[in-house]
Order: structure tokens, then C-alpha cells, then sequence
């Protein structure tokens, strides 16, 4: 893009994509960025790819259907970008009328969705000085509202660009470094009303959690929600009698979804800390290991729902609360469907939290027997001892936050599962600032290695549909994307882009990217071609049917 043009698209507010010079017949593809609220409000979503789940409610469900079981066997890659800086991707990419938008640790693209050339970057040094679990410096995207892109740095700065050009227009702070230097950030942010809202990482090593929301336009702070209750709260004494409410973890670090019509924003919490010893946090420790339901506007609780009260096996609750409307046990609700890090599915009534069913899914799971009446499990007495002790699953989790998803068509809802154990071990330690707060941790079963995979969930009948098992050594993260064209797309664990048969899991076609997978599919279209687009290694693929 030459200067002229650079500087035409900036005052007209039109980004032009290439140029006939540079792709050769191809005529030139011009696209006005301005997301409204009616395009974020989209659902399912189409050629558009407009948030990290596709739409607000996390289905990761593309209304797409020009790939289909019968033609997606000619599935070919497109192009492939390859960030500079080779940090690994854990982005899902945003695409918005043909321009894609990702990014890799500080750094943001923004690039032609046809060919993947790069239209701008905007980049950011890496933040020194961080300590391992604030952010590892893994960056999961971006949002875009009219013609601003919203990401967060790994030092959990909230940063506004142009859409049209990269150049910053705001930089606003949501974790002081200085305080904790585990104070990073590694989700990317959900739009809202005209907000931003966005969550800390680095609970693993004290940070205090919290939700936070920013004016769209200005950047000024909205609300403030402590994921961890402090004086004055009615559920303050559930983490005991000493200070450790300040530094006990319980950070929201994945985005959640949004109910446009109850106006509701669901946000999922991470594990209590200490992980692993609970001596020194008696009770249930709230609002750790919660999906959280919050009013976007004012940041109040509506209700919450704790999946594992007083956590000792770092259950993090981050994985995406996915919104149903349908039928459940003969019954149409309004529902919240989460496959956990603990090992169940929980089914919960969306408006009310009420809980409706629990489905264990994982059969190695072995700190529960089951879930009672009122949604809180029913232990074993297997705890993480100072000798150690077997515990399933692992650190890992029985699943983790690579992203499920959920088709209308087959009221099925897909999700990567993962069996694993680890030894746990537990000593109690004292809080130190800038130093992981696990006490103590887990070692590897010698011998012992993790199995993946895809499990279909029937969400109408509460039971599980089919599993489709991975080869590999459970050491992929890559998600799912479902579409109408009756399709999963997933990262397997042999590093491959597979799709299969939404109905009953038939293999139908799968891409070697020759790299683990740490990211999630997503599906957009650009002049009436539909692309599949996933992150591997250090690289975005992406993949359409030849012309």
C-alpha cells in the first residue's frame, strides 16, 4: 500500500486491501471498519468473525455452510503467516469485512484474510521482569468495537488501537507490576455495552482477582469486581480469619460470555490460593473456581455458582460458560453449560444459577464421587498430602480453557477432555511477593502419560453422545469450532486441523501443521468464500476449497 493510499484510507475511515499490482488479477478488496453493537449482537455469527467466541455466547457456532462433510475431503491451506517475534499463539483470530486481527505476545496484526499479508502492526516491547505465572507472555486476541481494536499486554495493560492503521490511541493499567510483578494478563477482552472488560492473570502467585471494566471510547474505569470477597462482603469470612483473602488468587484471566437479553455477563473464576494447601483458607473460599453472573453495566453480583469449593487440585472454572437456549430433561430453559476443570459438566438454569445436573466425564477422576443435589461434590477424602498423593486429574485439569462449542443442529455440545494424574504434594509456605504460590506441587506419574479426547455431550437428554479418542500424549490445547455445514474443526493431538462429522464423529478430513496446537478454530468468509482459520506453534493457517 503506498502512501497515497495509506493516507486516504485513514481520513476516509477505509482500510484497502492490497492492490492490483501486488495481487495480480485479483481486484482489490476494501472494507470500513465499524463494529456496531447490532454486529456484536450477531448470532450465530457469519462471514464475520466479531470476538473471541464467535458471538456472546460462546457457542463458537458459524452459521457458515459452503464447507460440508461431502466436499470438506478438498479442503485446502490458503496461506500462512508466521509472527516475527516466534512467540507460541494462543490467539483466535477476529475477522471483520476481510480483515483478520491477531496477535502474538505485545504485538498486533492486522491482516488481509485472503492472503495474509500483512496491512499493519503495532508492536510492544516484552515486559521484563514478570515471573512465569503472570502471563508466560501468551496473548489469546483481541476485540474490535467500531474502528478501535482492544488488546491486553502481558504486564496486563489495556491497550486501544486505530482498526484502520495500528497507531495507539490509549493506554490504560489494570494490574500494577510493582504491587506483584505476577500482575499479567493473557485474555483477550470482551466489548459490552460500550465497555471493555478485561481480568488479571497471575493468581498462582498472589495476585487478588478481579473483573474490571473501561469506557470503550475513553478508557476511564467503569466498575471493579473483587473475585475475592474483602471486609465488609456477607461471603468475607469464607476464606477465614487472616489476611490471606489479599493474596489468594481466584483470577479471571479468559474472557466470558454476555445474555444481551437478561443483560447478564458470565465470568468464570480461577483456583484459590494457596493450590494445593488449604490449611490457611478454612472454608469455601468465594468467589474462586465460580462462573460468576454480573450486571455489564454496573459490575453488581447477580448470582454465582462455585463449582469446587475450597479447591485443593487447581481447578480454575475459567473454561468458557457456554449459553443454550433449548430443552433439558424434557424441559426448555435458559441454560449455562460449563465442562469442567474438575471433571464434571454442569448444567445450571442461566437466570436463576440454579443448579439442573452434573455429568461426570471423566471416569479417572478420583478427589469426587459425584455432585449431590445443590451442585457441590461429594469428596473422596483424596487430598494432596505432604508425601504426595495420587490425584486425577492432574494439574492440567480434566479439560482446561481450549474452547468447546455447541451446534443447534445436533444439540450437541464438544469439548477436549483430557485423563491424567499426577503426584500432589502439599506443605504449608508462607506468601512470598514475586514467588509462585502453589505450596507445594505435583510431579509426573512415571510411566503414566495423557489421553485426549473429543467428547460430543447430548445437552437434551444430560448424557454423553460419543468420544472420540486421540492419538497422542494429551500434550495439544487446541479447541473446537462447530458449524452449520455439519461440521467439528479441532486441534487434535497430532498436531493436526482435523474435521469430522458434527453428528457422530466420523473423521473427514485432518492437516498436519507439523506443530502443537495452543488455540482454537474459527470459521469467516471474505467475497462469498468460506475459511477455516486456526493458530499452531508460531503460525496462523488458513484453509478454504479451491476455486
Amino acid at each position: 500500500m503506498n502512501s497515497v493510499k495509506r493516507l486516504l484510507a485513514l481520513a476516509t475511515g477505509i482500510l484497502l486491501l492490497g492492490s492490483i499490482a501486488c495481487l495480480g488479477q485479483q481486484d482489490p478488496v476494501s472494507a470500513r471498519i465499524d463494529v456496531k453493537e447490532s454486529d456484536l449482537l450477531a448470532k450465530p455469527v457469519g462471514a464475520n468473525w466479531t470476538s473471541y467466541n464467535g458471538d456472546y455466547s460462546g457457542r463458537r457456532y458459524s452459521s457458515l455452510s459452503q464447507i460440508t462433510h461431502d466436499n470438506v475431503g478438498r479442503l485446502r491451506a490458503q496461506w500462512v503467516f508466521h509472527s516475527r517475534n516466534s512467540q507460541r499463539l494462543e490467539v483466535t483470530p477476529l475477522v471483520i469485512n476481510g480483515i483478520m486481527y491477531v496477535t502474538s505476545a505485545n504485538d498486533a496484526y492486522a491482516l488481509d484474510a485472503r492472503t495474509g499479508r500483512i496491512l499493519w502492526s503495532h508492536t510492544r516491547p516484552i515486559t521484563t521482569g514478570l515471573i512465569e505465572d503472570a502471563s508466560a507472555h501468551h496473548n489469546r486476541g483481541v476485540a474490535v468495537w467500531h474502528s478501535r481494536v482492544y488488546m491486553e499486554t502481558d504486564d496486563a495493560h489495556l491497550l486501544c488501537l486505530d482498526a484502520r492503521s495500528g497507531n495507539l490511541i490509549w493506554d490504560v493499567t489494570f494490574g500494577d507490576i510493582k504491587e506483584n510483578p505476577a500482575n499479567g494478563a493473557t485474555s483477550a477482552p470482551l466489548v459490552v455495552n460500550g465497555k471493555v472488560i478485561v481480568a488479571p492473570a497471575g493468581g498462582d502467585a498472589g495476585v487478588r482477582g478481579r473483573i474490571e471494566a473501561f469506557d470503550a471510547e475513553t478508557g476511564k474505569l467503569v466498575w471493579n469486581f473483587w473475585t475475592i470477597p474483602g471486609p465488609g462482603d456477607p461471603n468475607f469470612g469464607t476464606w477465614g480469619d487472616g489476611d490471606i483473602w489479599k493474596h489468594g488468587g481466584a483470577t479471571a484471566w479468559m474472557p466470558g460470555t454476555y445474555d444481551p437479553e437478561t443483560n447478564t455477563l458470565y465470568w468464570g473464576t480461577g483456583n484459590a490460593g494457596p493450590d494445593f494447601e488449604g490449611s490457611q483458607r478454612p472454608g469455601d473460599n468465594l468467589y474462586s473456581a465460580c462462573v460468576l453472573a454480573l450486571d455489564p453495566d454496573t459490575g453488581k453480583l447477580k448470582w454465582y455458582f462455585q463449582f469446587t469449593p475450597h479447591d485443593l487440585g487447581d481447578f480454575d472454572a475459567v473454561e468458557t460458560p457456554v449459553l443454550i437456549d433449548g430443552s433439558y430433561k424434557g424441559e426448555h430453559r435458559k441454560l449455562l453449560v460449563e465442562a469442567n476443570r474438575n471433571g464434571f459438566l454442569y448444567v445450571l438454569d442461566r437466570t436463576t444459577g440454579k443448579f439442573l445436573g452434573a455429568t461426570l466425564f471423566e471416569p479417572s477422576v478420583n478427589w469426587a464421587k459425584g455432585i449431590d443435589d445443590n451442585g457441590r461434590p461429594i469428596t473422596t477424602g483424596v487430598i494432596p498430602m505432604p508425601g504426595g498423593a495420587k490425584f486425577c486429574p492432574g494439574i492440567v485439569g480434566a479439560t482446561n480453557w481450549f474452547s468447546p462449542s455447541y451446534n443447534p443442529q445436533t444439540h450437541l455440545f464438544y469439548f477436549m477432555a483430557l485423563r491424567t494424574c499426577n503426584i500432589s504434594r502439599a506443605t504449608p509456605q508462607p506468601f512470598v511477593k514475586g514467588e509462585s504460590y502453589y505450596n507445594t506441587g505435583v510431579e509426573r506419574i512415571p510411566g503414566e502419560h495423557g489421553q485426549k479426547t473429543l467428547v460430543a455431550f447430548d445437552v437434551e437428554n444430560g448424557k454423553i453422545a460419543w468420544r472420540c479418542p486421540q492419538i497422542g500424549r494429551g500434550n495439544s490445547w487446541g479447541g473446537t469450532m462447530t458449524t452449520a455445514g455439519g461440521l467439528v474443526f479441532f486441534g487434535d493431538d497430532a498436531e493436526s486441523l482435523e474435521a469430522i462429522d458434527a453428528r457422530d464423529g466420523t473423521p473427514l478430513w485432518h492437516f498436519n501443521t507439523g506443530q502443537e496446537m495452543h488455540a482454537s478454530p474459527m470459521s469467516y468468509a471474505v467475497a462469498g468464500k468460506q475459511y477455516v482459520s486456526i493458530a499452531a506453534g508460531s503460525d496462523i493457517f488458513s484453509f478454504a476449497l479451491p476455486d
